[in-house]
C-alpha cells in the first residue's frame, strides 16, 4: 500500500511527508541560513512551559553544529502561548545559549501576548544578552541583523 504525500504550508515553512508523520511534528524546528550565518528557531502551534524549555535546551545543539553570527526566535506561527512568567523568568536567568554577547539576537513576537512575554525574557536577561532585540516582524528582524534577502535551509541535529 503506498502512502499518499501531503504538503503543508506554514508561513515560510513547509512540510512534506506522510499524514501518519504529521501527528509526530515538533512544536519547533530549526533553520539556518548559511550565506548570513544567521540560526532560526521557529515556534509553531501551542507553546507551552514544557515545550519553551526543551526549545531552549536544544537550541544549545543547533548553536554548535551551525556556529552562527546570529540567531532569531520567530514565533509568527504560534497559535497558542500557554508560558508562565515564572518560566520566561528561569530562561532568562539560565547562561544565553549563544554565549558571545556581541553577536546580535532578534526575537519575533507579533502578538501582544508573545511580545509581552518576549520583552520580559529580554528585560530579565539584559545583562547576559545585550545584544537581544524584540520585534513584531521578519522585516525588523532582517534590518537589525543587516539581512537582505535571507534564504533558510532546515537543520536537523540527529
Amino acid at each position: 500500500m503506498r502512502r499518499q504525500l501531503i504538503a503543508i504550508h506554514l508561513k515560510e515553512w513547509e512540510y512534506r511527508g506522510t499524514p501518519d508523520d504529521l501527528g509526530r511534528l515538533m512544536a519547533y524546528h530549526f533553520e539556518f541560513d548559511s550565506a548570513n550565518h544567521v540560526l532560526r528557531g521557529l515556534l509553531v502551534g501551542t507553546i507551552t512551559d514544557e515545550v519553551l524549555k526543551e526549545f531552549y535546551r536544544i537550541s544549545e545543539k543547533y548553536i554548535a553544529l551551525t556556529n552562527p553570527r546570529s540567531t532569531v526566535t520567530d514565533m509568527s506561527s504560534v497559535t497558542s502561548l500557554e508560558v508562565s512568567a515564572q518560566t520566561i523568568r528561569e530562561l532568562a536567568n539560565l547562561p544565553p545559549v549563544l554565549a558571545d554577547p556581541s553577536r546580535k539576537r532578534c526575537i519575533i513576537a507579533p502578538t501582544a501576548q508573545a511580545f509581552g512575554m518576549a520583552r520580559m525574557f529580554e528585560l530579565q536577561g539584559q545583562e547576559t544578552r545585550p545584544n537581544l532585540h524584540v520585534v513584531r516582524t521578519q522585516r525588523e528582524a532582517w534590518a537589525i541583523l543587516g539581512v537582505i534577502k535571507p534564504k533558510f535551509e532546515l537543520v536537523q541535529v540527529d
